[in-house]
């Protein structure tokens, strides 16, 4: 099945795609031991914005996949879509 690329050079289309294909996949994500959160926006590297549009998956602390379980490793991209694992440690609510 083919699906069609997401292009930095129209960043509201590729944000509309990238939206489309987490809210089809979040369930599974969320599901994964270690991911707190998921969400659209733009790829980092090296602690810098990239103008890449994305799937950042939130998660307490990145792991080597080595030392993952299978079900438990997040895709480096979804039909098509970036996927950006992002540490953000843990999270708790306040009130």
């Amino acid at each position: 099945m083919s699906e069609e690329p997401v292009f930095e050079h129209d960043p509201d289309s590729a944000y509309r795609r990238a939206e489309e294909v987490k809210q089809r996949y979040q369930a599974e994500i969320l599901a994964k031991a270690n991911v707190v959160g998921i969400g659209v926006g733009y790829r980092s590297r090296k602690r810098a914005l990239t103008e890449e549009v994305a799937i950042i998956v939130l998660v307490t602390q990145k792991q080597p996949r080595t030392e993952l379980a299978a079900e438990d490793i997040v895709p480096s991209e979804i039909e098509n879509v970036p996927v950006d694992v992002q540490e953000v440690g843990d999270i708790s609510p306040h009130g």
